[in-house]
């Protein structure tokens, strides 16, 4: 599922190629997604003021006050294509722009679904009224995040993939910064020390960004709005490295099982404390 790197990397792509753009028409294949789609007649021959990101959602800001909300799902992905360019395979919805581009949106699982909401609204949206701090801001801290897990007693992995705590930490950035920040995987969440907290924030940030850099990371579907793979995966510690050398003291990388999705960890260089 693309996690917060991915879809920012979409939204990037994106944000230059169809802001300002007025949509003239929506057409679809006639299959629902993952809900039925939204009625978006209420955007026609309205202008994108801009695109934007909260969680793993894609926000599409029109004139008219009104924002289109995205979420990709398992396998969704957007591409910005010429209105004469034939239709692929799994596209599903189709947008068509005066600027004669199309924007559509490919899924082969159809587990990605949509939404409109009044702009203002948002923050009250039931997609987004409990949604923890985005990790990318000031206000995802190393004392934010401990006033947040101090009464937790699940793993600290389990904890900063909680959307009610932070956003868009997924499994693969979860493991990544636990493993640069030296933090064991299975860690009750609220018995780090303040510095381990602070640590643990401020490498989600740095990795988080890395991914942003690298286009993020493609491990089946995921690709950018260009049509190109991300590269972060190039990058990973520890992340798939299940009984392969740690890349610091070559001890093997270990895996174990939290909350059903898979963690991969370094015993020695992130020691249970």
């Amino acid at each position: 599922m693309p996690e917060l790197p991915e879809v920012e990397t979409v939204v990037v792509g994106l944000r230059p190629q169809i802001t300002g753009a007025k949509l003239v028409s929506v057409s679809n294949s006639g299959k629902n997604l993952r809900y039925p789609l939204p009625d978006f007649s209420t955007l026609l021959q309205q202008s994108i003021q801009s695109v934007q990101r909260r969680a793993k959602y894609l926000l599409f800001h029109f004139e008219n006050g009104q924002t289109l909300i995205w979420h990709l799902g398992m396998t969704g992905q957007f591409h910005v294509l010429r209105q004469d360019e034939a239709m692929a395979k799994h596209e599903h919805v189709t947008f068509m722009f005066t600027n004669d581009n199309t924007l559509r949106y490919r899924d082969t699982r159809r587990f990605g679904y949509a939404g409109l909401c009044h702009t203002n609204d948002l923050d009250q949206h039931p997609w987004f009224a409990k949604l923890g701090a985005e990790p990318l801001l000031d206000d995802f801290s190393g004392n934010y995040l401990h006033d947040t897990v101090k009464t937790r007693k699940t793993s600290i992995k389990q904890a900063i993939m909680d959307n009610h705590v932070v956003v868009g930490v997924g499994n693969i950035y979860a493991s990544e910064s636990l493993f640069r920040a030296g933090i064991n995987p299975t860690q009750v969440a609220n018995s780090l020390k303040p510095k381990q907290y602070a640590l643990l924030v401020q490498h989600i940030k740095t990795v988080l960004a890395e991914a942003i850099e690298a286009g993020g990371s493609t491990i089946s579907d995921f690709v950018k709005a260009d049509g190109n793979p991300g590269y972060f995966a190039h990058s990973f510690k520890v992340y798939g490295r299940d009984k392969q050398p740690c890349l610091i003291c070559k001890i093997p990388i270990e895996k174990v099982v939290l909350g059903s999705r898979a963690s991969f960890f370094c015993p020695r260089c992130q020691p249970l404390k």
